[in-house]
């Protein structure tokens, strides 16, 4: 039985300017978490995490590790109230399209669809950096730009997920 979120009042579809400031804070969050895992992930290979030499070596699991724990962050966050630390201030909040709080499959979802233009960076080798980290904001800004098209001013992630960010209040 899906469980509804408490209601703050009646609530409308959040304005892009909303979603993107609420993900700046968010950002802040998601860089503390990737530092204290970082700091525990040195603390646990003896200070061994990243070789040094004429390139760094960077072991196989420890962006995987990461991703998963930044995902969990945003997972449990929806899941529990519908809010992260980011969403709190600008008062959004995540639901499914009927307004009850996001099951854990379309948490998943949300998340991976999200994060799926981050695989651009895996073009680093063959486009050089900045390259690539400008066609990565080109593609995101593609994600989010469907939020001003969208009669429910959702985006590409959310669409991909049966969710919505809404205004409270």
């Amino acid at each position: 039985m899906p469980t509804t979120l408490p209601s703050d009042g009646p609530s409308r579809p959040s304005p892009l300017w909303r979603r993107l400031l609420a993900l700046i804070y968010d950002l802040l969050i998601v860089v503390a978490i990737v530092m204290v895992v970082g700091l525990l992930c040195q603390l646990a290979t003896g200070g061994q995490l990243i070789r040094g030499g004429a390139h760094a070596v960077i072991p196989g699991w420890y962006r995987p590790l990461q991703g998963l724990v930044v995902a969990a962050y945003f997972i449990s966050s929806w899941r529990r109230g519908g809010q992260t630390v980011g969403m709190r201030p600008w008062h959004l909040r995540l639901t499914r399209t009927d307004g009850a709080t996001p099951t854990l499959p379309q948490a998943v979802l949300r998340v991976l669809a999200a994060a799926a233009p981050m695989l651009v960076l895996g073009l680093v080798p063959a486009l050089g950096l900045r390259a690539a980290l400008w066609t990565l904001l080109v593609v995101w800004g593609v994600w989010f730009a469907t939020a001003l098209f969208d009669p429910r001013r959702r985006a590409l992630h959310d669409i991909i997920a049966a969710t919505e960010l809404r205004q409270l209040g």
